[in-house]
């Protein structure tokens, strides 16, 4: 298992990817504004030379939101997700953030799982957050 950041020629199978993960996708203009900014952190887990997962880290100051993570279907249950998650938080700590927050829908028990796993704590909702009026649920990590 390798972790890197994205590369320009990774964008295209991301975006690919996140067309399969989610039900409202970042485009791939959005994703490529990742690789344009210096406080845009990103994370590509590969296996064999096969992405399998990626996630997109936005730290300013003492704050650092794991804005994106996703692992391919046909890769998950076999700890990329928290692999991902790992290399994230321990990028932000090494930033200087005092703490990680994160949006997630209320109905994705199986990430919300994954981020108690890693002490975070929900905190409060957003309603209707998501484009299909799913609200989010807003939880956060003391670093």
């Amino acid at each position: 298992m390798k972790i890197r950041a994205w590369e320009q020629s990774d964008l295209t199978e991301i975006a690919q990817m996140e067309a399969r993960c989610f039900s409202d996708p970042w485009s791939e203009d959005a994703l490529a504004s990742v690789l344009r900014y210096a406080w845009q952190h990103s994370f590509l887990l590969e296996e064999g030379g096969q992405v399998c997962g990626y996630g997109c880290l936005l730290c300013l100051f003492e704050d650092a939101e794991i804005a994106n993570i996703a692992v391919d279907i046909p890769f998950r249950g076999k700890g990329y997700g928290g692999a991902i998650l790992g290399a994230m938080l321990e990028k932000a700590k090494s930033l200087g953030a005092s703490r990680a927050l994160l949006e997630v829908r209320v109905s994705n028990a199986t990430a919300i799982r994954l981020y108690e796993k890693f002490g975070f704590v929900k905190y409060g909702e957003r309603k209707r957050y998501y484009e299909d009026g799913e609200d989010a649920a807003l939880m956060e990590k003391k670093l």
